[in-house]
Parts: structure tokens; sequence; C-alpha cells
């Protein structure tokens, strides 16, 4: 039997339902999803196999202009998702009602433009409603129009990008959900968690940091440490008394143990890493990969490593 399988890249604006669509895919809530913008700072790996066909789906960092050090990394990470795409799904928020080009998007000049095909793909269709979303799909014939949050579209998705991949042998397990480690994904839900208890700046001026990961204990044992910028930060992570953080600790240890399927013993700290943002030797160690200008200009890196 003649199979497919190639990496497929979800890419667009911040808050276009990109990791949404990523768990609706794969079926698992591996990527962290947040109305915050900004809140995916790595490609995150989801792999959904079939019979005849094996999809590897990368999501991305949303394509904005950067500020800073961090979002250097961030849209270097989405620009190297492009470039490793046998095809791309360009997702765009609905809601907004406009509908630009993958290149404008990404602000890329011509010689950067990712040569796999491009499927456009108009995300939100549940909360437009029913004379919108047709229009939508008259204005733009060659879009599909879907919801991630409700899978109303996706299977018709899910066929094209299907039609698209490369005839080849799979590139991993037909059973493997995705090709990172446990400790990269409880690291995210840690991090998401605080998306969700922290207002304002403190969310984005938060990075995990998994010091260890013991899987062979029970129940396993996890120490991570939430860096943040500013002394006055962390005494807003911590809390009175330390309720903050162990609250965010006890939210952040059920997502965990729902994903390992196994009890969880998190021993949670919070540490000032000032300005890591900014910092390119702060944003190594945490693991960020830092371009040397404004796009990263080196060669593509396999999403298998």
């Amino acid at each position: 039997m003649t199979t497919r399988a190639g990496f497929v890249t979800v890419a667009g604006r911040p808050n276009a339902g990109k990791s949404t669509l990523l768990n609706r895919l794969v079926g698992q809530r591996l990527a962290i999803t947040s109305p915050k913008p900004q809140s995916t700072r790595e490609r995150v790996v989801g792999i959904l196999s079939d019979p005849s066909s094996q999809i590897v789906l990368l999501d991305t960092p949303g394509l904005f202009e950067p500020a800073n050090a961090l979002q250097r990394s961030m849209r270097a990470a989405a620009v190297r998702a492009l470039e490793d795409a046998d095809v791309i799904i360009h997702l765009l928020d609905a809601l907004e009602g406009r509908v630009e080009t993958l290149a404008a998007a990404a602000g890329l000049p011509a010689a950067r433009v990712p040569r796999a095909p491009v499927v456009l793909v108009l995300n939100k269709a549940d909360a437009l409603g029913a004379e919108r979303e047709a229009a939508l799909a008259s204005e733009h014939p060659d879009a599909l129009v879907i919801s991630a949050r409700t899978g109303e579209g996706v299977d018709a998705l899910l066929a094209q990008v299907r039609a698209l991949l490369p005839e080849g042998p799979f590139l991993y397990d037909a059973d493997d959900v995705s090709s990172q480690h446990l400790r990269f994904f409880a690291s995210e839900m840690i991090r998401e968690t605080a998306l969700e208890q922290l207002d304002d700046e403190v969310p984005h001026s938060v990075a995990c940091e998994i010091e260890e990961f013991r899987e062979t204990r029970s129940p396993v044992y996890i120490r991570a440490v939430l860096h943040v910028e500013r002394e006055s930060q962390k005494r807003i992570l911590i809390g009175h008394g330390g309720s903050r953080v162990r609250a965010l600790g006890v939210a952040a240890r059920r997502k965990i143990e729902a994903l390992v399927a196994q009890p969880v013993y998190l021993d949670l700290h919070v540490k000032v890493l000032a300005n890591w943002r900014r910092n390119e030797a702060a944003l190594r160690r945490l693991g960020y990969r830092v371009p040397n200008g404004e796009d990263d200009s080196g060669p593509a890196q396999d999403p298998r490593r």
C-alpha cells in the first residue's frame, strides 16, 4: 500500500487558533491555549496517523514583528517551521475580516517565501453566524472555513492536507502522538497555568525551567522553576504566604497527571532572572534558539530532533 507522510506547519497571526487546531487534529491536548496573545513560544509537534498517511503537525508562534530577543526567537521558530514544511496551513481569524497572503503575514522577502503548498483556512466559524460564514465562503472560494473549537470543517481540511502530502514511509511510529519529551509538555502546562491565573504583564514575563524530571519514581517527581524578570513579579507570583504559587502548582500538577496518567509530585519554585526576555544568554539557558539577526538565516532545523 502506498503511504504518504510529511511535515504540516500551522502558521498565522497570534490568536488565530493554531494551538486549538493542533489539539483538535491530534485528539489530545498537547499545545497550550490561552486568550492572551503570544502564548506559544516554540514549535509544538503533534502526530496524526491513519493506515495510509502520517501528518506531523508543527504548531508555531504567531507571526508578528518582534520587539525583543524572545520575540526574535519566536519569529525564527515560526520561519524555520515554514521552511521545513511539506504542506502549510495558513490559519486566519475569520472574525477579523482580513484575508492576507502568507508572505504578507510572515513579512518575508520573495526569496524566502516557502515553496510548500499552502492551504488557506479561516477559523472561528462557530462565532460567525450562518450568514457571514456563507458570505466568507463565497468571497474566498479557495479557503476552507472551519471551527477548531467545535471541529466544523476539520474533516475536509484533513482530506485536503492528506492529498498534498508527499508519498513516502512514516516518519515516526504509528502510535506516537508527538516527538517531544514529557518534560517539555510539563513545562508548557505549568506556564499555561501561569497564563490562566496571572493578570497583566506578569504571565509574559514567566519562563518555566524543568530542573529535574524523574519518571521512575512514584509519584513522578518534577522540580520546576518559574523565572520572572523582577522582584515585584516574584512577590505577585508567590502571593501572600505562598498562596498563589501553591494554587498554581496544584492546578498544573493536575494537568500533568492527566498527561502522564500517574500521580505527580510537583516541586515548584520562583526565581528572578533579570530581563531574561532581552538577554540572549538567559534565553539560551532556558532552551530557546536565538537567531543572530532579525531573522534566523541559518539552515532549517530538522523537526525530528
